[in-house]
């Protein structure tokens, strides 16, 4: 076995120096091995040191316990295996400061696991079951090291580690012998393996389109909130103006600019109140109205709008590239443009911004690809492409032909079909010629003097200068009009000739004729002068200055006085977008890695299946005898090995096959952490009669919590490279998270191997909110509650030494100490089941760890005082 490396700071710090395995023993690779192990302690405070070490060979490494202490306060646990054939424990005197735990035989009582004569050194090598005259169903070193695999990692969580030191310590002469009850709850390799590569696919994603971003807050956003730009990175990708700087006025009072945009206003208004006084009556028939010259107030106005454009384009075209340099600033004061220094343009806010966005993203449950999309387009929304950009907008919002075209004069006349132009008129003379007598008079009179008004709104057009050759020409149809009415004004003359009406009847027809001619001149001119002005389309010219003030205003902030500020956010978001998609990749390549080795497994169990198969069946095949008895302790020397292990494989709570069907155990050490392997060692039961497995499929909550985990891991990963991203972006992108990422995907899995998952991570946000083991490992915590009840525990616990090891054990079982235990997750999420359930029943002295995945009850039996002897070693090199 070799020392696990854990991180730097650990609360207990393993040291391993057995022989298991066929390592070297020498005192340069034990004092490596110490060294390794000093390394890993905490700076300050007090030292605590998990010691496996042979029975046999404890004087020989007094020189290395002693190096456990001499470097500052240290507590030390030794646990001594083997030895079984010794009628005695030697110690150094350097242990007695220290605790020990002393285990015979980890497989007493399991058939066909008893020793030979002079086979009792714990692990020793390779000397079980091996070779000539070694006894078949000897446990091997590496069965040895699953059988003290769960005892270690109990002894591992600081909590059971200072109880039961504090245990030994009441003890006479710091030794006792452990009788174990431990229930395991884990999950099944195959439930592991589906469950991490479920959890990286969910953690990874694919590559998709991002979707629209929305900013938070904006009408009529149907995005959530998770989904939301936050509100201090909403200005930098969107086209509109924040509300801090709606309405200010970026022209210098009195500037080029300001001048300009207010020759426009004055113009476009001289031009629109022309209109109104030419559209009516006056504008026909009065004198004072001939002297509005609209073709010269439309050049003015064309003039003026043109110089106005042609101002703005040159800003926009000065302020052109990424940043605003102070050149170009000055350039847009001289040009009338004002940019002042305000705080809403820092870009202080961005880096929070960006880092809250990013994180909840993360939080939400988003692949770390779909995050990666996201902050991608919000870099290409917010990264500033310059002003001069923004003339293709300013040709749509206002084209350079428009000026032109404005002044030119459009043709006057009225619109639509000859026969609506001809009715009326016609209509008009054939009333006013109803009169008899006067009618042959009146009514072509009427057509003609009609004729001649059309003729005169051709004279008063308003799309002709008096003063300037602006001419734009036209037609009013006024020979169709005389013809309809000389046409009409005979028709009713003749109908009047025949019909006879009353003369009243014929001055009433002939006033109404009058009065309908007047009615349709006017209403003729007012929309011939109502078609003109729209075809001219001035108010076009009007909308066109108002997107310019938009478009100047938008370019003000967005590409001028925000420029920084959104280079700054463009590059931090491509930044961090590259770091995420790292932690992806490197998700992805772990994932694809552990795909190979599984295939290469699967093809590797496959062609061992039959010998696999063979060696379980005989390891479940083992049975138990004697039960421990606490009524006969004490009852002279006559110990009957038969009388042991009643709750061991016999007793169904103890080893052999998982009870659920699961793989059963393998060969991993006692310092890892992992899962052990579907294949016992050679000569093995599955379990140790002391230890029950449980194992479970995977509950709801597995998967999400494995998620969250790694999510949580990849923000705090984040967390160290922001200060890097707010100062230099493109440094921090160009930066590697494989590193840091590996070692997150290590520590979670191991985790996941170690207790499925149960205890949370250091960086967990809120532990105590977590899953319990229920609903992690799909396990029910029964079990676990009854045995830490009241009525369960110290009848169930397994002593970890044979039969005739007991006339080592003191007689006295008041000097007994116990020590229980449970994980926290399983009473996380436990329901109550009163008064049974051991939860509640349980006395305050259980020892709750943060983590693990044992429950149980350690009982440490004292041994006789002759049986332990303390002596100091030879001064000189260790052996």
């Amino acid at each position: 076995m070799s020392t696990e490396r854990r991180p730097a700071a650990e609360p207990v710090v393993r040291v391993d120096l057995g022989h298991r395995g066929g390592r070297p023993q020498t005192p340069v690779a034990l004092a490596a091995r110490v060294g390794e192990a000093l390394a890993r302690t905490p700076a300050a405070g007090t030292r605590c040191f998990l010691v496996l070490d042979d029975a046999p060979d404890l004087m020989d490494h007094q020189v290395h316990y002693e190096r456990l202490y001499s470097h500052g306060p240290a507590e030390v646990l030794c646990l001594a295996y083997g030895g079984a054939d010794s009628r005695e424990l030697l110690l150094p005197h350097v242990l007695q400061a220290a605790g020990v735990l002393w285990i015979p035989d980890a497989f007493a009582g399991a058939e066909g696991t008893e020793p030979g004569p002079g086979e009792g050194r714990g692990g020793g090598g390779g000397r079980r079951g091996e070779g000539p005259g070694g006894r078949v169903g000897k446990p091997g070193p590496e069965a040895v090291d699953e059988a003290l695999r769960p005892m270690v990692e109990l002894l591992s969580e600081l909590s059971v580690f200072r109880a039961v030191l504090g245990g030994i310590a009441e003890i006479p002469q710091g030794v006792a012998v452990p009788a174990a009850r431990v229930l395991e709850h884990d999950l099944t390799e195959e439930a592991k393996a589906r469950a991490w590569r479920q959890a990286l696919e969910e953690l990874t994603g694919a590559d998709v389109p991002p979707p629209a971003l929305v900013v938070e807050g904006a009408p009529g956003s149907d995005a959530g909130p998770a989904d939301a730009v936050p509100a201090a990175l909403g200005h930098l990708i969107g086209a509109a103006v924040p509300r801090a700087l709606a309405g200010r006025n970026w022209l210098v009072p009195g500037g080029r600019a300001e001048t300009r945009r207010l020759a426009c206003e004055r113009a476009l208004q001289d031009a629109e109140d022309g209109y109104e006084r030419v559209r009516g009556p006056a504008g026909l028939f009065g004198r004072r109205v001939r002297t509005v010259d609209l073709p010269e107030r439309l050049a003015d106005l064309a003039d003026a709008l043109g110089a106005y454009r042609g101002c703005v384009a040159e800003a926009l075209s000065e302020g052109g590239g990424d940043r605003l340099s102070l050149e170009q600033r000055n350039g847009l004061l001289q040009r009338g443009i004002d940019l002042p220094e305000l705080p809403e343009a820092s870009r202080s806010a961005v880096g929070p911004g960006l880092r809250a966005y990013t994180e909840r993203l993360i939080a939400a449950g988003l692949p770390l690809r779909s995050v990666a999309a996201r902050l991608g387009a919000l870099s290409d929304r917010s990264a500033p492409a310059g002003s001069a950009a923004r003339l293709a907008r300013l040709d749509d919002v206002c084209p350079e032909r428009m000026p032109e075209e404005l002044a030119s004069p459009l043709p006057f006349g009225p619109d639509g079909p000859a026969f609506a132009h001809a009715a009326p008129v016609l209509l008009l003379a054939f009333t006013a010629g109803l009169w008899p007598g006067p009618g042959w008079v009146s009514g072509p009179l009427t057509g003609l003097v009609l004729a001649l008004l059309t003729l005169l709104m051709l004279r008063r057009r308003p799309n002709r200068s008096p003063a300037h050759p602006r001419d734009g020409g036209g037609s009013t149809r006024s020979g169709l009009r005389l013809v309809a009415g000389l046409a009409g004004g005979a028709a009713g003359g003749l109908a009047g000739t025949l019909l006879a009406p009353p003369v009243w009847a014929g001055a009433v027809a002939l006033g109404l004729a009058v009065t309908g001619s007047v009615a349709l001149v006017l209403r003729d001119w007012t929309a011939a002068v109502d078609d003109w002005w729209d075809r001219t389309d001035v108010r076009s010219a009007a909308r066109s200055l108002h997107g310019i003030d938009t478009l100047l205003a938008e370019t003000a902030v967005q590409d001028w006085l925000f420029a920084d500020a959104r280079y700054h956010c463009s590059d931090g978001a491509r930044a961090v977008a590259r770091l995420v998609r790292g932690l992806a990749d490197t998700a992805e390549e772990c994932r694809a890695a552990e795909d190979a080795g599984a295939a290469g497994a699967r093809r590797s169990a496959g062609a061992n299946g039959t010998a696999a198969s063979a060696v379980s069946s005989g390891a479940a095949a083992g049975t138990a005898d004697d039960p421990w008895n606490w009524a006969g302790w004490g009852d002279g020397d006559g110990y009957s090995h038969g009388d042991i292990y009643s709750h061991a494989a016999g007793g169904g709570h103890g080893g052999g096959l998982p009870r659920d069907g699961g793989p059963p155990t393998g060969h991993t050490a006692p310092w890892d952490g992992g899962a052990a392997a579907d294949i016992p060692p050679s000569g093995a039961p599955a379990d140790p009669p002391w230890l029950e497995r449980e194992r479970g499929d995977g509950g709801p909550a597995l998967v999400p919590t494995l998620l969250g985990d790694l999510a949580g891991g990849a923000t705090r990963i984040l967390a160290t490279r922001w200060a890097a991203v707010e100062r230099d972006p493109a440094e921090a992108g160009r930066g590697s998270v494989r590193r840091p990422m590996t070692e997150l995907l290590e520590e979670e899995r191991a985790g996941l191997r170690r207790d499925g998952a149960t205890s949370p991570p250091a960086f967990a946000a809120d532990p105590g909110e977590r899953p319990g083991a229920a609903e992690l490992l799909g396990v029910s915590s029964d079990r676990a509650g009854q045995l830490l009840g009241p009525e369960g525990g110290a009848d169930e616990a397994v002593p970890l030494c044979r039969a005739e090891h007991r006339r080592m054990l003191s007689r006295e079982p008041t000097a007994v100490r116990q020590v229980r235990f449970a994980p926290e997750a399983m009473r996380r999420g436990a329901e109550p089941d009163l008064p049974r359930d051991g939860w509640h029943a349980a006395g305050e002295d259980i020892v709750w760890t943060p983590g693990g995945r044992h429950a149980g009850v350690l009982c440490l039996v004292p041994l006789r005082a002759e049986i332990v002897r303390t002596v100091r070693a030879e001064e000189g090199e260790p052996r």
